[in-house]
């Protein structure tokens, strides 16, 4: 400081700042760790991953199991899916399999096919990839979203803000395990010699149970923001911590996630609530300051100004359910959790416009059009996902009209489990009589006569509508049913069956479903069936 104040007093002029340097390549060191020492359990191995590596290795390329696979053996979990790393090209490695096909622009991979139908298994099979230095690809102005026609004929492309829009570059291993995103992720796994090779001390924090971006964490965020997400979900998967150099850039990092296309957002979201551990992954997105302006749908969740008490009851039980499913084996799909997730909202707009002076029925149909406007956006359109959340929703106050057509029509349609579970988990946490959800768990399960018994019993009572308790959903029965479907229809059809019904009505059984001790969630086995 001194000398910089007398060279100004002298007219010295001072000396050029020096660029700051580029972050340098962590090319790291090849460590190959045998059996004894890593200890994975062969038993937890695919078969067909492991015949994809065979099938490489003796048409004489390298090949390895990668990735996540290997993260998961080594704490000895059972991976869901197996990926391949080889330095045959992508039409290379075609060529060595009857069913591959080369996808994708971004990455060129290969998924290879065994089996067929809902029993298929994809491995899919990527190239080794050079180290990519963000100062030698391609820059455009725009991003992933505004410069498709810029990158498509390109092989190595960033965005304004850094992040990598093409990375077809094939290299050698040591530059593939650089450019993987953590230590824990950058191990290749040999099944036919048990060697696992290592070059960024991935084993030694995977034992301390440390999450560890390789390399400057700042600038792998800024290749693909979407990193963040996956911190969030590796660490609350496996309990790991996330290292402090790792942690530290995330939120300021965070607003990059804008530019990541909304389908790739909604995926990495449903990963995070379908993947075994959703509440400890909503917990960590809490933990890393995540929890709000990251995924539109978990923001209703996450509501602070919520008027409903019973709100974060009612996703908890959805989650715990959800998370039982996925450990069980059993199949789930993202409707019936993004429905959960917002309900409230839908409730919220609902209760405003009845407010307003809206019929019931088409109050609650404008509110889940501005939920979907505000929440989902174009991802409403996506296949079946928007019409099913829409018939869970709007089947909640046909469930208050137990006529003895609308009890029929209504058991009868597609997505009714789907709506009986919802409805069951609104009884188990106040939110309507549960006497209510025990007749129509009754009904469902009752057989011809046993549905007939319990529909005369309702005669007397047939013009009663159900009030929800805890201030939720008032449907008018008339507003809750399709035209057509109207209450003097029902009553004729009614007084016709009593006129011809001689036998003695048939002894219901009850198939209640109980609350495990603990007071968590009930089972829900066809929430997602």
């Amino acid at each position: 400081m001194i000398k910089k104040f007398i060279d100004r007093l002298l007219g010295k002029a001072a000396a050029p700042e020096a660029p700051p340097a580029a972050p340098t390549i962590p090319l790291g060191q090849r460590v190959e760790i045998p059996a004894e020492e890593h200890r994975i359990d062969p038993r937890l191995l695919d078969e067909n991953a492991v015949r994809v590596v065979r099938t490489l290795k003796d048409a004489g390329y390298e090949a390895y199991i990668v990735g996540g696979a290997v993260r998961d053996l080594l704490v000895n979990l059972r991976p869901k899916d197996f990926d391949v790393a080889t330095n045959a090209t992508p039409e290379q490695v075609k060529s060595l399999f009857r069913r591959a096909f080369i996808i994708g622009r971004r990455f060129r991979l290969v998924h290879v096919i065994y089996g067929r139908g809902r029993e298929h298994e994809v491995i899919e099979v990527s190239t080794f990839r050079a180290f990519m230095d963000p100062a030698a690809a391609e820059p455009v102005s725009g991003n992933e979203k505004t410069a498709r026609h810029e990158v498509a004929d390109q092989r190595r492309v960033v965005d304004a803000s850094g992040r990598v829009l093409r990375d077809n570059v094939w290299g050698p291993q040591i530059e593939d395990a650089a450019r993987r995103d953590f230590t824990i992720n950058a191990l290749y796994y040999d099944p036919t010699t048990q060697i696992v090779v290592d070059y960024h001390g991935g084993l030694a924090d995977s034992r301390a149970r440390v999450l560890r971006m390789i390399g400057d964490p700042e600038t792998r965020y800024r290749e693909d923001p979407v990193r963040i997400v996956r911190v969030v979900r590796i660490a609350a998967k496996l309990g790991f911590e996330v290292e402090p150099a790792t942690r530290a850039p995330m939120r300021k990092m965070a607003a990059l996630l804008a530019n990541v296309p909304p389908s790739r957002m909604f995926d990495e979201m449903v990963k995070l609530l379908q993947t075994g551990h959703a509440l400890k992954s909503l917990a960590e997105l809490k933990k890393q300051g995540l929890d709000q302006g990251v995924f539109p749908v978990l923001d209703a969740a996450f509501r602070a100004d919520a008027r409903h008490p019973k709100r974060d009851e009612f996703i908890r039980f959805a989650l715990e359910d959800t998370d039982a499913r996925v450990n069980d084996g059993r199949a789930v799909v993202p409707s019936f959790m993004l429905a959960v997730m917002l309900w409230h909202d839908v409730l919220d707009r609902w209760a405003q416009l009845k407010k307003d002076g809206e019929a019931p029925f088409p109050a609650l149909q404008q509110a889940v059009d501005a939920v979907f406007d505000a929440r989902i956006g174009d991802i409403s359109g996506r296949g079946k996902l928007g019409g099913d959340m829409r018939e869970i929703w709007l089947m909640q106050p046909r469930f208050e009209r137990r006529t003895p057509a609308a009890a029929r029509s209504l058991v009868a349609q597609a997505r009714f489990r789907a709506g009986y579970d919802f409805l069951r988990l609104r009884a188990d946490v106040g939110e309507i009589e549960s006497g209510l959800a025990e007749w129509w768990e009754d009904f469902h399960l009752g057989d011809d006569d046993e549905r007939e018994a319990m529909l005369a019993e309702l005669k007397p009572a047939s013009k009663r509508v159900h009030r929800v308790a805890s201030g939720s959903t008032e449907a008018a029965a008339s507003a809750a049913e399709p035209e057509g479907d109207d209450e003097a229809t029902d009553e004729a059809a009614e007084a016709a069956e009593s006129a011809t019904d001689t036998a003695a009505p048939a002894k219901k059984r009850r198939r209640r479903r109980r609350r495990p001790a603990g007071g968590g969630a009930p089972s829900a086995p066809a929430a997602a069936e």
